[in-house]
């Protein structure tokens, strides 16, 4: 497909005198996607929004809020000997309590990056005298691919494979974000991969029961523009619908196979995100049935108490209620190169992204 049309000049130009139109006195939308943020922070489109209008970034990265304890309990199971744990590269440099996957791999754990389920899959055929850990964390978009592994590793007879899973669904998060007090959300531009797998209909009782509209959209400037200008339009004509500006990529109905793969082998459980604490239902355990490939059932290792860093306020940023330079460390303490907390560490993250682009 061609997307020049979504970098063209003079349709960013439309949209945004689209916007100016339709922008209310003072409002607050939110992208609650980190590749958003990124789009967002990279084209300088923050800088564009009519005056009263906030974009506020939200907990749209799966890295960033994964909890401490968590990177905590995969970081036990890196130090049980003959484990091999595997991983998307971000998660090797968050900080648990006290150490990270990096920490440990420098002290002669077995810690590899891997670009997908499958092929942490093959090094489990590969090493069968060794343990293969698969670190899931993620939203809706990989969930599917961790069960299909899951799956395959039952159908194959393998033993030495098994799932750490933090793997999140997001409409439980909005619903708490939009009753959080110390935030007032007026519209939500709404993630593009995740709508991919769940489609329209998780979001509905945003509109229908809180009257919050919601836009799902692309990643180019001018989907994002697009699905702002959409979300204007609602405020001003005082409608509150969940509407698709990425109809290249999403259907109403989403993925049905995909969504099918996740059920079977996952069940909905309270799940523990940075700076929203507990919220019943929006995690994902592996179901009884396929319980001899979850890590924690297999090893349950003895997990250290959890500490929270001094000064980082990762958890405030992912709420929204604070911009990433607002936290005393930004820039000061808190780099790229020496990350505090996650969100300096993901590439989603809203504090690497302002690092590097504001």
């Amino acid at each position: 497909m061609d997307l020049k049309a979504f970098k063209d000049p003079k349709l960013a130009k439309g949209l945004i005198a689209s916007i100016e139109a339709w922008a209310p006195e003072n409002a607050v939308l939110m992208e609650v996607c980190g590749t958003h943020t990124v789009a967002i922070a990279r084209n300088g489109i923050r800088a564009l929004m009519p005056e009263g209008i906030r974009l506020a970034s939200g907990p749209g990265c799966p890295v960033c809020v994964t909890s401490n304890h968590d990177i905590d309990k995969v970081i036990a199971l890196a130090r049980i000997p003959d484990v091999i744990i595997t991983t998307f590269g971000d998660m090797t440099r968050v900080p648990g309590s006290t150490s990270s996957l990096l920490a440990e791999q420098a002290a002669g754990r077995d810690v590899r990056i891997v670009y997908s389920p499958l092929d942490a899959l093959r090094l489990a055929q590969e090493y069968p005298d060794r343990q293969v850990v698969f670190v899931g964390v993620g939203f809706e978009t990989t969930t599917p691919l961790v069960a299909m592994a899951v799956k395959r590793a039952k159908d194959a007879g393998l033993k030495n494979f098994s799932v750490y899973g933090a793997h999140k669904n997001m409409p439980g998060a909005l619903e708490a974000i939009i009753n959080d007090p110390e935030l007032k959300v007026d519209a939500l531009i709404l993630p593009g991969h995740v709508s991919t797998i769940i489609g329209i209909e998780p979001y509905r009782f945003l509109a229908e029961k809180y009257g919050i509209p919601g836009v799902i959209t692309g990643f180019e400037p001018n989907d994002v523009l697009q699905g702002i200008a959409m979300l204007m339009r609602q405020l001003h004509e005082g409608r509150a619908e969940i509407e698709i500006a990425y109809a290249r990529g999403v259907m109403e109905q989403g993925n049905p196979v995909a969504m099918a793969a996740i059920d079977e082998v996952f069940e909905t459980c309270t799940a523990t995100w940075r700076g929203l604490g507990d919220i019943p239902g929006s995690g994902y355990r592996i179901r009884e049935e396929y319980a001899e490939f979850d890590a924690m059932r297999r090893f349950a290792p003895e997990i250290e108490p959890t500490i929270e860093h001094k000064g980082c306020r990762c958890g405030d940023v992912l709420r929204g209620i604070m911009a990433p330079s607002e936290c005393p460390l930004f820039r000061k303490v808190c780099t790229p190169e020496n990350p505090v907390g996650p969100c300096m560490v993901s590439g989603e993250g809203s504090c690497a992204a302002y690092f590097r682009f504001y």
